[in-house]
């Protein structure tokens, strides 16, 4: 692999997706796009950043613990909303605390919906999810995910769709509580800044070009996504809505880039 590489696009269909994206994401695909993934190589295969695209509500849903999970991996993740309709929605944990026994009858019947902290949210929103955190969104958003690189998802409820759900699964693995609220933030799209360090994961907003002070937490590879304007990296042209990897965060240029994210691996102890 070329240690400056472009990301090869992803694109899934999903019942609560959009058909009037951009050819510029979706090329020639007139089908309803909900994901495009982009998964780098080793060594960030451990790291996975998506776009979604919501025209409806998604499943009720939650990731396991790396302790609950098949593969030994969780699923943290977090999103930064790009574009939200008026009045969208998305909501993370419970409004209050809540037992197995009462997720699981919840689930079953459709109450749980109404149990979940609904929340409007805007462009610049910030959330950071851990595993284990039920969760939901509903339509009318866009918005950039960087994940730990596993597609394992209970769902809990699907308003009658007919996917697979996995009750007992989730509840193993749902935590009954509210989401908290210091993982919630909005941010200033103007200012170069970190929104998560570690320890599964790194990931820096970078507005007009400048790193600053999150140049010395990224050590190694970094997958970079362009929001606004383009970057490059060893002689590749990375428009907004692709994404690439680079073998160190100074191998970017970033001067044609107004808003890019850059994820990582966690720092070394040193």
């Amino acid at each position: 692999m070329n240690s400056n590489s472009a990301i090869v696009p992803r694109l899934l269909v999903k019942p609560w997706g959009r058909d009037d994206l951009s050819p510029a994401l979706v090329g020639d695909c007139d089908e309803a796009v909900g994901e495009i993934w982009f998964q780098p190589d080793a060594p960030l295969d451990t790291i996975l950043t998506k776009y979604l695209f919501t025209s409806a509500k998604l499943s009720v849903q939650v990731h396991p613990k790396g302790e609950l999970s098949p593969t030994g991996r969780g699923k943290d993740e977090c999103w930064l909303i790009l574009d939200a309709a008026p009045g969208a929605q998305l909501a993370t944990g419970f409004r209050r605390d809540i037992g197995p026994d009462e997720i699981r009858g919840a689930a079953r019947d459709g109450s749980i919906e109404n149990l979940l902290a609904w929340r409007e949210v805007a462009a610049n929103d910030f959330l950071y999810v851990p595993a284990g955190t039920v969760h939901a969104m509903g339509p009318g958003l866009t918005l950039v995910e960087v994940q730990q690189s596993t597609d394992i998802t209970y769902r809990l409820y699907d308003y009658g769709r007919d996917r697979p759900l996995h009750l007992e699964e989730a509840v193993r693995c749902a935590i009954g509580g509210e989401h908290p609220a210091d993982l919630r933030r909005t941010i200033d799209p103007s200012r170069t800044q970190m929104l998560v360090e570690g320890p599964l994961f790194s990931v820096a907003h970078i507005a007009g070009g400048e790193t600053g002070a999150v140049r010395e937490r990224f050590e190694g590879a970094v997958q970079v996504i362009p929001l606004e304007g383009h970057c490059s990296t060893g002689g590749l042209t990375i428009a907004s809505g692709s994404s690439a990897q680079a073998e160190n965060l100074g191998q970017v240029d970033l001067s044609d880039c107004s808003r890019c994210l850059v994820a990582g691996l966690p720092l070394t102890p040193r």
